[in-house]
């Protein structure tokens, strides 16, 4: 049998809670520190930025958190998404393993990111807030606040990468459609902006930058708060929705991973499929090998080194344990926006330090490589984020008929790359290349980490 077989699940199946890995690691997070004293923050200090109920499901250590009615209800709008069996993938590539695919570009913004975006607007909601800002790489999660803030009358300013402002007008236009304001970073609206103007007028930007001018403004605005598409638990917490209805589908199937693969830039997509599974195996279930996949021009897990730094680029954020290239870090413009991120969130970084996960690096010519020969056997053009994850899993597979072992990989795509034609454009034209980070940049940026007394 050569046809695509999906795997969907009825509305009644969308999960009622959400999975803490927290409460299954076999040791604790790191604390969170204070940028000025270095020492572990408590919900007080975040109030500025969250509100609340985000807070309590940041510090949660509890299971299972559950999801709020209206939360669900909205999720109708796209969820359950499928689950696909990629068969005709299998036959392209000759393997006896079998992939399957969890199909996330289904959402109105076309990405994974509004199972968060939907949650953080609604709590912002209940909160009487009316005004966030935020940061977003290729906009993905910038049109999905955006959405998110249309429905619950939300105003949501969003600070975009500049190179990606440039290569993704699409998008741009995408957050605008729900009524957000999307400003190049970095910018002159922002002190931290400013300065880096001040310094490198040409600057292509970063997510580290971007993040300093979405939270100033929040910080020094009463009536806007802050919302961050990946990295923190929370974000984490609310993506695991994907690998919750997964293992229902997988169950439908009759089928069980032995590889769970996700790309990973912050870590959300990777965590929201990776994590439910990764719990099973810490409650007494079976080993799984578990794949985080970023891109070779910021290898953060594979090259970064493991220490409290800022999340963002002008040290306003708190200070986590994670893996980073540095907060000064500024990659170089590859399409994979969504993957420009020096740092990797904590609980990813703290699952590889474990050694329960692992992690690759690839190049992205041969991500749209495998992009379009996906493309071309399943239909769908997925995003250069989720390209990563379609690598790594033909990778597999290849691995798998080389060695005659008929095992079964399952993947997040994370999103569709309608809004990204530009880079498949260049990448037919032989324009798009493997773009190299500067060694020199690197170790300065892993020089400047800040001293923490809890390392």
């Amino acid at each position: 049998m050569s046809d695509q077989v999906k795997y969907v699940l009825d509305e009644k199946d969308i999960p009622r809670d959400w999975y803490n890995l927290a409460a299954d690691l076999p040791a604790p997070l790191p604390p969170v520190l204070h940028p000025g004293t270095k020492q572990p923050i408590g919900p007080a200090d975040l109030e500025p930025l969250f509100p609340m109920e985000l807070i309590l499901q940041e510090v949660s250590t509890e299971r299972r958190i559950e999801i709020p009615a209206p939360v669900r209800d909205i999720f109708r709008m796209w969820r359950p998404s499928p689950l696909i069996r990629a068969r005709r993938l299998e036959q392209a590539l000759g393997t006896p393993a079998k992939i399957y695919f969890k199909y996330e570009g289904v959402s109105p913004a076309g990405s994974h990111k509004p199972n968060t975006a939907v949650p953080q607007a609604w709590c912002n909601k209940q909160a009487g807030v009316r005004k966030l800002s935020t940061e977003t790489g290729a906009g993905q999660w910038g049109s999905s606040l955006a959405f998110a803030g249309s429905l619950f009358g939300i105003d949501v300013t969003v600070f975009q990468v500049r190179v990606s402002y440039d290569q993704k007008p699409y998008r741009r236009a995408l957050m605008e459609t729900y009524g957000a304001r999307c400003i190049p970073s970095p910018s002159s609206e922002t002190e931290s902006g400013r300065a880096i103007l001040a310094q490198h007028p040409d600057s292509p930007g970063s997510l580290g930058i971007a993040i300093s001018e979405a939270v100033e403004i929040a910080a020094k605005n009463p009536d806007v708060k802050y919302a961050l598409g990946s990295v923190l638990n929370h974000v984490m917490l609310h993506q695991t929705i994907i690998g919750e209805e997964a293992i229902k589908q997988l169950e439908m199937a009759g089928d069980d991973p032995d590889v769970v693969i996700g790309c990973a830039g912050g870590g959300s997509n990777f965590a929201g499929l990776a994590f439910p599974f990764l719990g099973l195996h810490l409650r007494g279930g079976r080993r799984r090998r578990i794949i985080a996949v970023e891109p070779a021009a910021c290898p953060t897990l594979t090259r970064g080194r493991y220490a409290y730094d800022f999340g963002d680029t002008a040290h306003l954020t708190p200070m986590v344990k994670m893996h980073t290239l540095g907060s000064t870090f500024i990659p170089p413009g590859f399409h994979a926006g969504g993957l420009r991120y020096h740092g990797m969130g904590p609980m990813v970084s703290h699952a590889y330090e474990l050694g329960l996960i692992e992690a690759k690096a690839y190049k992205q010519t041969a991500c749209f490589e495998a992009g379009v020969q996906f493309a071309r056997a399943e239909g769908i053009v997925p995003a250069p984020e989720s390209t990563h994850a379609v690598r790594c899993a033909i990778d597999e597979a290849l691995r798998c008929k080389a060695e005659g072992r008929a095992e079964t990989i399952v993947f997040n795509l994370s999103g569709h790359g309608h809004f990204d034609m530009g880079a498949y454009i260049n990448y037919f034209s032989g324009k798009l290349v493997d773009a190299d980070y500067d060694e020199g940049e690197l170790a300065m940026a892993l020089a400047g980490l800040p001293s923490a007394a809890a390392d």
